[in-house]
């Protein structure tokens, strides 16, 4: 369960992603790390808003070419 209380007056869906340790998007020449994120929101271009547990919010387009994530022992490889 996400440690950061989700403050969300959006009609958007957030699921808990507290489970992971980072998630990392790779883009052709760089690359997008957010450590510690605990909620995710998937918009309807694919586009993704995390919420980190620092509070930080960070908005990633739907430009990536692949997404990886790590998981905090112990828990889920997937959720859906």
């Amino acid at each position: 369960m996400a440690k950061i209380e989700l403050n969300n007056k959006s009609k958007m869906t957030f699921k808990d992603i507290s489970n992971e340790i980072s998630r990392t998007y790779h883009y052709e020449s760089t690359e997008e790390t957010i450590n510690s994120p605990a909620w995710l929101n998937i918009g309807k271009q694919g586009g993704h808003r995390i919420l980190d547990e620092s509070g930080t919010s960070h908005y990633i387009p739907k430009k990536w070419l692949r997404l990886s994530w790590k998981t905090k022992e112990g828990g889920p490889h997937f959720i859906s």
